[in-house]
């Protein structure tokens, strides 16, 4: 099922979707080909696409880097905001999913604006340091290591530069402390505190369907 907005109405997604149009044919594409390859119902939802577009073009991004690409939405999403000169390094540690997303960024005409990475995220993330600062990161991969992915992102990121990270609702078990602590959800809690109060940051949570935690480097 596409995520909608937090606590959203049917009709309320409905108008977004009728006044605002934010999936079109090449985005309807990557959903469907990923869908017939067997791949996870978990790309960003239509108005979350959309969101990171705006985001990175209000931070005039010129240089980004995704952590987690699966078929390309999202990363297509990030690319359509980019320069012509500019560049989307993204990460996919999944050959298939890797090979699906270099399709879905040859059909939407940004594939010379992206580089995907192959392997895990957190061994190859320094082969990109040599492009930075970076403008944004978008953060959307394993749960268990988005602590890293943090420290990373703060490190590498300009001043004024953006980061993103989906799923910070923990599937709406972020905030039900009767649950026992799995390793996701201890990682997406340490995430959201450092995002919170860590003074190169200032930070907020945005209500999307699954929680998308919003910080800027000061």
């Amino acid at each position: 099922m596409a995520k909608g907005f937090s606590g959203a109405t049917d009709e309320l997604l409905e108008y977004a979707d009728r006044v605002f149009h934010p999936e079109d044919e090449i985005l309807r594409g990557i959903r469907t080909r990923a869908a017939k390859a067997g791949l996870p119902d978990i790309h960003v939802g239509r108005m979350d696409g959309l969101h990171l577009e705006i985001l990175a073009r209000a931070c005039g991004s010129r240089r980004i880097v995704e952590i987690g690409t699966l078929a390309g939405y999202s990363g297509v999403c990030l690319a359509r905001a980019l320069p012509e000169d500019g560049k989307l390094f993204t990460f996919e540690f999944s050959p298939k999913h890797a090979e699906l997303a270099k399709t879905s960024f040859e059909l939407a005409g940004l594939a010379s604006r992206v580089e995907i990475l192959l392997g895990r995220a957190v061994e190859n993330l320094p082969s990109v340091e040599k492009h930075g600062p970076f403008d944004l990161v978008f953060i959307d991969a394993d749960k268990p290591s988005y602590p890293t992915y943090f420290e990373w992102a703060v490190r590498n990121l300009r001043k004024g530069g953006i980061m993103l990270a989906d799923n910070t609702f923990a599937g709406g078990e972020i905030a039900n402390m009767s649950l026992p602590e799995t390793e996701r959800l201890r990682a997406l809690r340490n995430f959201n505190k450092s995002a919170a109060t860590d003074p190169r940051l200032r930070s907020t949570l945005l209500p999307t369907s699954d929680g998308l935690t919003f910080s800027i480097k000061l």
